[in-house]
């Protein structure tokens, strides 16, 4: 069985930093492209970045390039996002997702966590 956890959310002040993980079992981890994706209440889920399973591409939502890092080890089966100089719209439960390749279309993969909260107080 497959399983995606996210750590790493927490309360954070505007300008901040946190660093997301995505813990992965249960599937081959370094043939798996992982997305991240944010959702706030009532809105659908949005893309937020993308990294291949090799990790020699990698996406990013405009909204947030420049501030946000994709990273993975393939030996450790964790995936990472490292966000600077938070702002509070990047308040949002944040997910990571598994598929075979790149996309930023949520409704396209096939494995997902159940999400860590990020609030960035301003």
């Amino acid at each position: 069985q497959v399983h995606l956890v996210e750590s790493g959310g927490r309360l954070v002040q505007a300008g901040g930093s946190l660093r997301l993980s995505c813990a992965a079992s249960g599937l081959d981890f370094s043939n798996y492209a992982i997305g991240w994706f944010r959702q706030t209440s009532g809105k659908t889920r949005e893309f937020v970045s993308v990294i291949s399973w090799t990790g020699d591409s990698v996406y990013y939502a405009n909204s947030v390039k420049g501030r946000v890092t994709i990273s993975r080890d393939n030996v450790g089966n964790v995936a990472y996002l490292q966000m600077n100089n938070l702002k509070p719209e990047d308040t949002a439960v944040y997910y990571c997702a598994a598929r075979r390749s790149v996309q930023v279309d949520p409704e396209v993969y096939d494995f997902w966590g159940q999400g860590t909260q990020v609030t960035v107080s301003a």
